[in-house]
């Protein structure tokens, strides 16, 4: 191996290890973003879809002694 050769290996590897980089902030910003989406589904002050279709279900208890 000459000096040109293991300059340009070490440059290539340089150039993907960066590239991997950025791929695995996009990743995890895109992760994040989705985590965020859930828990904001989640949230527990919007009605179900199931509400909006039969409103009066669940709303009261029928008992009988």
């Amino acid at each position: 191996m000459d000096i040109a050769e293991i300059s340009m290996n070490l440059s290539q590897n340089q150039l993907m290890s960066a590239v991997g980089t950025a791929m695995l902030g996009k990743t995890l910003d895109i992760v994040e973003g989705q985590a965020d989406a859930l828990t904001a589904s989640m949230n527990m002050n919007t009605p179900s879809l199931e509400s909006m279709v039969y409103p009066t279900s669940g709303t009261m208890i029928d008992m009988r002694i």
